[in-house]
């Protein structure tokens, strides 16, 4: 069988870009069973409720939801189980030197096959509150108004 190649998207947290202003992202690897590498090979993965902690020089990453694979047997995994991720030693001190400051997380992003191996996007992130989010919004309300009236003056059209 081929290996494969290239990057294929298994589940994407897009709410935590709503809910946290994004810092810096890291790509880590996933320590998995047999049954969730199957049943994320299948397309199956919740990221909404996720987060990492840092806990003794380790990282570890809670709450994804990986469903049961259901062709499986006793050795089934359970589905919201902890799972260490793989960083280097600088990067794992880098991020627990910035987690220690007040009001940052690390929040999974993005969950993924790279080159057949399970990867997850992890970012360090810091809460918004709501007058950020109407102000995001707002924002990006106003860059499509601007978009909208440049193409209409290039089609020649009367503003």
């Amino acid at each position: 069988m081929a290996r494969e190649q290239g990057r294929k998207l298994i589940a994407s947290n897009r709410k935590a870009r709503h809910d946290y202003h994004v810092e810096d992202t890291w790509e880590a690897g996933l320590v998995l069973m047999g049954t969730e590498v199957k049943s994320l090979r299948q397309g199956r993965a919740t990221l909404v409720d996720g987060f990492a902690e840092v806990d003794g020089h380790e990282v570890w990453l809670h709450g994804v939801h990986i469903p049961e694979y259901t062709q499986g047997t006793w050795t089934n995994h359970s589905a919201r189980r902890r799972r260490k991720l793989l960083l280097n030693r600088s990067e794992i001190d880098k991020i627990e030197r910035k987690i220690t400051d007040k009001g940052y997380t690390l929040v999974p992003l993005s969950l993924y096959f790279k080159d057949g191996r399970a990867k997850v996007e992890i970012a360090l992130a810091r809460g918004k509150k709501s007058y950020d989010k109407r102000h995001a919004l707002a924002e990006r309300q106003a860059n499509r108004e601007k978009e909208q009236a440049v193409g209409r003056r290039l089609k020649g059209y009367a503003d």
